[in-house]
């Protein structure tokens, strides 16, 4: 529990629930802090992270009314902490899941986008208006956004400021899953639990190898897929997922 989020936990699945309601679960220095410190130490048997918002939003991106007047030192800085933040749900080894609902918008859709599986409400709102503000993002859009809609896309997105719904979202790949008012919640439980039952290095192999592999040489991905597979395969949790399926039972990881 912090000022600006609630946690809450299910047996291996913690929800972080974003409480800014007010303001549209907008993001401040202090719900990125909050946020951060939870990456830093989820509390204890956690196994997967769901992150919602209260209040019918997900978040509606930087709190524009705490704006601070920064020179360009101190917002390439800010800028930098809020990647370093975003990489530490990324690739933190715990797989994350959003269920979002109303904004999803700027720094919002950053934190999104960060996350690995994405539900996503008829209410939603998925949109980049820095470019209408005279700003550029600096959470990490340009990476993140743009590797999953292209950046001739993104380039459109910002410099009209265009709101996609969510079944464009859907089509896009900014959501994985399309649910019902009031359903995002729900499914994503369904899902986290279903992903708590994977052995959890598998789960922390593919948060940390495909992202990676994406980035690097196609020789040099290939090469460390089977560094993954040879420390996968050989794992105590592969020799009883192999014998779970030949005794016809589900398997029982560590």
């Amino acid at each position: 529990m912090g000022q600006f989020i609630d946690v809450t936990q299910d047996g291996p699945v913690t929800v972080l629930t974003i409480n800014r309601p007010d303001k549209r679960n907008a993001m401040s220095d202090g719900l990125l802090a909050e946020i951060d410190g939870f990456f830093q130490a989820p509390p204890d048997g956690t196994r997967v992270v769901v992150i919602t918002g209260r209040g019918g939003h997900y978040c509606a991106g930087l709190d524009l009314s705490e704006h601070q007047n920064r020179d360009a030192e101190a917002t390439m800085h800010h800028s930098r902490n809020w990647h370093a933040v975003m990489d530490r749900i990324q690739t933190g080894g715990l797989p994350v899941v959003s269920a979002m609902s109303g904004a999803v918008i700027g720094g919002g859709l950053e934190l999104a986008t960060s996350t690995h599986v994405r539900i996503a409400e008829p209410s939603c709102i998925f949109q980049l208006p820095e470019g209408r503000r005279g700003i550029f993002v600096g959470g990490g859009a340009t990476v993140r956004v743009a590797r999953i809609i292209g950046p001739d896309r993104m380039t459109e997105m910002m410099l009209t400021g265009r709101k996609y719904g969510t079944e464009d979202a859907v089509a896009m790949g900014l959501a994985h899953y399309s649910v019902g008012e009031g359903e995002s919640l729900p499914k994503a439980m369904e899902i986290a639990h279903q992903i708590a039952g994977n052995a959890a290095l598998s789960n922390y192999m593919m948060i940390q190898g495909i992202a990676r592999i994406n980035d690097m040489a196609r020789s040099d991905g290939l090469f460390v897929e089977s560094l993954c597979a040879a420390l996968s395969q050989t794992s105590p949790d592969a020799l009883e997922g192999l014998a779970a399926f030949l005794e016809k039972r589900p398997p029982q990881f560590r």
